[in-house]
């Protein structure tokens, strides 16, 4: 590829919380590789559930690695969100085109995307006015089938490159694990109201002392047919346009007119 054909190409930055030996972030790179110059930052070990947690007090370490033939990748070892950051200030010395996340091995659907690694790195990217995409697989196996969402990835991504995007937006897809044949396609949604029923499990450690295991079960009280949970249930890819704004500004108005200071 000549030169200045390379200059033109889209920069995509793509990362993840899972590492960057996860099987599914070397999917959504096989998946996009051909859409742009991919860069790759990524921890080098599982930062799962981190949220938007960030480094201080800590040096952060970089480390160029052999990732796939052409494709330019590093290892930090900092969280998902240290990822994006330095990979702009220190690696790209710009902002990319658009910010991938993932694939996550599991969920991020509804109240998931609070804790989630892969999805705080790409609002991270959407704060710094980079347009952005987790993507995650309801399989949290090391084996899990990356197959289905290679191509709903490659779909969403060239959809986004041809489009003028908000410099904002972040879209939280989720892909449900079963055969592409069985994916009825894709839907727009909101975000389920649904939450963790949430239990410590007691137990002693070899030496008598207490520890505690946390587990919980996923229980939905959303039962609307336009939210992500109903549509990963019925074999649809789910997208949520999320945002970092977190005033809820209903709530906002209520109080302006009711409260008397």
């Amino acid at each position: 590829m000549a030169k200045s054909k390379k200059k033109n190409l889209p920069v995509i930055l793509v990362t993840n919380d899972d590492s960057i030996t996860a099987p599914g972030i070397r999917a959504l790179v096989e998946a996009v590789k051909d859409l742009g110059r991919v860069v790759v930052v990524a921890p080098d070990k599982p930062q799962s559930g981190m949220g938007h947690a960030i480094t201080i007090g800590h040096p952060l370490r970089l480390h160029k690695v052999h990732f796939i033939d052409g494709v330019e990748a590093y290892s930090c070892s900092g969280t998902p969100v240290d990822c994006v950051k330095i990979a702009v200030d220190k690696i790209l010395h710009r902002k990319p085109d658009i910010c991938l996340s993932g694939i996550n091995h599991g969920a991020n659907h509804s109240i998931n995307v609070i804790y989630s690694g892969t999805m705080s790195a790409a609002i991270e990217a959407a704060i710094e006015s980079v347009p952005s995409a987790g993507f995650s697989l309801l399989d949290l196996s090391v084996d899990a089938d990356f197959t289905a969402s290679k191509v709903y990835v490659k779909k969403i991504v060239e959809q986004m490159l041809k489009q003028k995007l908000h410099k904002h937006l972040t879209l939280n897809v989720n892909i449900p694990a079963v055969d592409e044949t069985l994916i009825r396609g894709i839907k727009i949604c909101k975000q389920a109201y649904a939450k963790y029923e949430e239990d410590f499990i007691e137990r002693n450690d070899p030496h008598g002392k207490k520890y505690y295991w946390l587990t919980g079960e996923f229980v939905n009280f959303d039962k609307g047919k336009d939210t992500d949970v109903w549509a990963l249930k019925n074999n649809y890819v789910s997208i949520v346009p999320v945002q970092f704004d977190l005033t809820n500004y209903t709530l906002k108005k209520q109080i302006e007119n009711k409260w008397k200071f």
